[in-house]
């Protein structure tokens, strides 16, 4: 994990949603996914802010495109 993130995974739960698409999971591969989460919760937290908000919702985590 890049910063010494915490995990927000549930490492076990993760590989076997991974898995079920037919893939292998690399060791390195829910270190990457944990550094995206902690960017969504970032984000969410920031478009809450942004919007004078305190209270993060459902629509704050939609990344839109070509904004």
């Amino acid at each position: 994990m890049s910063d010494n993130q915490e995990m927000l995974l549930i490492g076990s739960k993760t590989k076997e949603a991974l898995k079920a698409h037919d893939v292998n999971v690399a060791g390195s591969a829910l270190d990457g996914l944990n550094s995206v989460v902690h960017w969504y919760i970032q984000q969410a937290a920031a478009r809450a802010k942004a919007n004078g908000r305190k209270t993060v919702r459902a629509d704050d985590f939609v990344v839109m495109g070509g904004e």
